[in-house]
């Protein structure tokens, strides 16, 4: 029996999740990986893991991940918990045994994984920014990136056992060969039907990629923006590197390229000193971009952060504009899915029987067939969140 894990955060810990599993082999533990992005991802790991303890005394649990990195202490005393690693221990077993203080952070790059229907692949890691909101770069440490013959043959692999790769990274777009790199894949493994991308910097989309973003049919056509913000005081004591306009120009560009092209981004609501005025400007970012699929937190106050410095607002209010700007996705996604009706799409079929589109739609098919199967369907109906498929 392979030990437990319980995954926390990005699209990376559940790549990584899956690696440690494999990596334990039949160790009776509970592997928990952790989030620092927010304090709600950090609450949920500890109530997890007490109730962990509370349910199986006795069993091991091991604690990783980038809350863990940041605060080792604080989590080695929670009941139950054997040990703290790294994240630049986490994928070499031979290092789970150990101390704390001899595990660095860096996180290997180059990690694949696939428990699940489409596999994720690690091409990059840690984040050379300083957005003033952000612990990540404490946890992941600078940016590193993979070889595009590395990432070719772990998709290779990865081909063999799933219809879809997802590249993935903390700062994605930043790699600095990212265009090549899809391109190598996509050519160099012809069998591979569908390739994904995860969050990706406005600031960092140049000619190269879009290039390949329009030559590529393989490469799905979603884009997921790593926004934050819709207002341009807010972007700038972000320090981020974008702005309202930027995000405009990129949604223009990929429809002008794909017209059928989904659009998502992460959010943040409630940022320090944000007004009503500077929250209604983001809010109307969502419609005027077309962004149908939103990742939306409220501001969560993270220690050693300049924001956290910042005049705050109450959590009641940014947890309020936060329900008010997934209300406003929940529009747009509605008016996205209504426009597939009548369209013909690959659902690729998970194991409890739903699919997600090359949109990354989740579609429902009466009798669906086995999970991994990327089936062509006609879209016949939409109740706003959810497509149905028929057989073609």
């Amino acid at each position: 029996m392979l030990a437990e894990t319980l995954t926390f955060g990005c699209r990376l810990n559940i790549a990584e999740s899956e690696a440690m599993r494999r990596l334990a082999g039949d160790m009776d533990a509970l592997i928990v990986n952790t989030c620092a992005v927010t304090g709600e991802a950090e609450a949920q790991a500890r109530q997890a893991i007490r109730r962990a303890a509370r349910e199986k005394p006795g069993r091991p649990i091991l604690v990783t991940g980038c809350a863990a990195q940041i605060n080792p202490g604080a989590w080695a005393a929670l009941p139950g918990v054997a040990r703290v690693i790294g994240n630049g221990a986490k994928l070499d077993r031979a290092r789970w045994n150990a101390p704390v203080a001899a595990m660095d952070r860096d996180a290997p790059i180059g990690l694949a994984a696939g428990g699940g229907t489409r596999a994720f692949l690690a091409v990059q890691q840690g984040c050379d920014h300083a957005c003033t909101f952000c612990i990540i770069p404490q946890g992941r440490g600078p940016a590193r990136a993979m070889p595009v013959d590395q990432a070719v043959a772990a998709v290779r692999d990865l081909a063999t056992r799933h219809a879809e790769v997802v590249l993935t990274g903390v700062d994605l777009a930043s790699h600095p060969e990212l265009p090549a790199l899809i391109r190598a894949v996509l050519r160099q493994v012809p069998e591979l039907p569908r390739l994904r991308l995860s969050s990706l910097d406005p600031a960092a989309l140049d000619d190269r990629f879009w290039a390949v973003f329009a030559e590529e049919a393989r490469l799905a056509p979603y884009l997921h923006l790593s926004a934050q913000h819709g207002d341009d005081l807010m972007l700038k004591r972000m320090k981020r590197r974008h702005s309202r306009a930027d995000v405009l120009r990129v949604a223009a560009r990929a429809r002008a390229l794909r017209g059928d092209v989904a659009l998502g981004a992460d959010f943040i609501a409630g940022f320090p000193t944000e007004s009503e005025a500077h929250f209604a400007t983001m809010e109307a970012l969502v419609a005027e971009a077309g962004l149908s699929f939103l990742h939306v937190f409220p501001y969560s106050a993270r220690t050693g952060t300049p924001a956290a410095r910042m005049p705050q607002l109450p959590m009641a209010l940014r947890r309020e504009r936060a329900a008010r700007l997934r209300a406003s996705g929940a529009a747009e996604r509605a008016r996205f899915l209504a426009a597939r009706i009548g369209t013909t799409v690959q659902a690729l079929f998970e194991a409890d029987g739903r699919a997600h589109t090359e949109h990354f739609a989740p579609l429902r098919l009466a009798n669906p067939p086995p999970a991994g199967t990327l089936l062509p369907l006609r879209v016949a109906a939409s109740d706003g969140t959810t497509l149905t498929g028929e057989r073609i």
